[in-house]
């Protein structure tokens, strides 16, 4: 693991990179409201990637000064500029500069993923939601994602469930929308966010073509 800084104009961020042997891909964690790059849900996540040869690179996507505004947590262009320069970073890395790269956003953060991968175009690989807000992207963003991406959503995260239909029939990409049997919004629940990991997992060596 490698500790990182990431430069969004005068702000910094912390990051944390694994990259495994010689990977194929690497997936940029944005995690939701309120959370960090210390999220136990993804880092647990990162974890079942790595074991499938995909890197990983977590980092904050605020400072501990601006999470306190609880309408920042909910700023879309700010995550979404901020992904963007963790994306930039990584594409200037000379151990991760030829890598696929993938997003893995999680409640707000997945409109951030949405939104950074339709200003990107082919740049981005493939895309998992995991109980996102990807109805926050927007409806011109959702139309304009290239990416192949998965909406992972809680069987009993009623409302959430909706917002994830919604936004599906407007992508036009590759796309898929699974739910979690028994899980509501922050997989809690025995098993559920095992399931994520493997759904996530088999999303991303389907689409960076690594080797099972």
């Amino acid at each position: 693991m490698s500790e990182v800084l990431i430069q969004d104009g005068a702000t910094r961020l912390n990051g944390e990179l694994v990259l495994p042997s010689s990977p194929a891909g690497v997936v940029l964690f944005a995690h939701g409201s309120g959370s960090s790059r210390f999220s136990p849900r993804n880092t647990y996540v990162a974890k079942v990637l790595q074991d499938h040869g995909i890197g990983t690179l977590l980092f904050d996507l605020l400072t501990q000064e601006e999470d306190r505004d609880y309408a920042t947590r909910f700023d879309i262009e700010l995550l979404t500029r901020r992904l963007l320069a963790a994306t930039a970073w990584l594409e200037g890395e000379s151990k991760t500069q030829s890598s696929q790269a993938g997003y893995f956003g999680a409640s707000t953060g997945a409109a951030a993923a949405l939104q950074a991968a339709a200003k990107l175009g082919n740049k981005i690989t493939a895309i998992v939601s995991r109980g996102g807000r990807p109805d926050l992207a927007g409806e011109q963003a959702l139309r304009e994602v290239n990416a192949p991406t998965l909406l992972l959503v809680g069987g009993a995260d009623y409302g959430v469930i909706e917002l994830n239909q919604q936004a599906y029939s407007l992508l036009n990409c590759e796309k898929r929308l699974t739910l979690i049997s028994g899980a509501t919004h922050l997989f809690e629940e025995p098993g559920t966010l095992e399931q994520v990991a493997r759904h996530a997992a088999d999303w991303f060596v389907q689409h960076f073509s690594i080797p099972k």
